[in-house]
């Protein structure tokens, strides 16, 4: 059966990106918004990094969003919800200097505007574990814009990350497709490629390739922009 539907991830993927100097101007720069209010930036960090890892293993209990925060909260108190206005103006102002750690592949834009095109539903599948203003800002810095796609995932509306199972399961969902006929398109070759197990075709982008479990991706369809179109065309 040909795919009908498109799931892109984003960062890595639509959004070329250096991780460890795109984390690293991040974390810098929102331990400076709120230094002046006594979060001191190890600590912080170490926070976040925890309120991501309750995001990470969500297993669907709450939204991402709510996870974060009972963790945040644990170690802060209560009364630190007060300060969640300040993460808002963060992400207002300063988030765009982590643009620096990222690059723009204008193929990506162009490949998702000629699958609309073509009738194919296209999709966002990034991990959310980033609040809708921050991701919506990563995929403007694509080239692209929130309107492109059927669904985009963020920590506010989802319940799941990759590469939980489930999280693909819930996404399927939502955008009423069933497995077979999507293809899940990423560079994680965990993370992405797992999506193979619910009965999608997967397509492995090798430009910012991530394989910490050091996969032999050759078990995958792969490559760059170019080849991914040729094998979409295929399907």
């Amino acid at each position: 059966m040909a795919i009908t539907t498109v799931l892109f991830d984003l960062d890595g993927t639509l959004l070329p990106m250096d991780q460890e100097l795109f984390t690293k101007i991040y974390f810098k720069n929102l331990a400076a918004r709120l230094a002046p209010l006594g979060y001191e930036p190890e600590k912080l960090i170490d926070t976040i990094w925890k309120g991501t890892y309750a995001m990470y293993t969500n297993t669907g209990e709450t939204t991402n969003e709510e996870a974060f925060w009972k963790v945040f909260l644990s170690i802060y108190g209560e009364e630190a919800k007060k300060d969640e206005p300040e993460f808002e103006k963060f992400y207002q102002n300063e988030f765009v200097k982590a643009k620096d750690g990222c690059g723009f592949n204008p193929k990506a834009g162009k490949l998702v505007k000629e699958l609309k095109e073509k009738g194919y539903k296209v999709a966002l599948a990034t991990n959310p574990l980033f609040p809708e203003i921050a991701t919506y800002q990563r995929i403007q810095w694509a080239g692209l814009d929130a309107d492109d796609f059927e669904l985009i995932t963020t920590y506010e509306n989802s319940n799941y990350c990759k590469p939980n199972i489930d999280y693909f399961k819930d996404f399927l969902s939502r955008i009423d497709e069933k497995p077979e006929n999507c293809l899940m398109v990423g560079n994680d070759a965990y993370e992405d490629m797992v999506a193979q197990k619910l009965g999608m075709k997967v397509f492995l982008l090798t430009h910012s390739l991530i394989n910490d479990k050091d996969i032999d991706i050759s078990i995958y369809p792969n490559g760059d922009f170019d080849d991914l179109r040729d094998y979409i065309m295929t399907l």
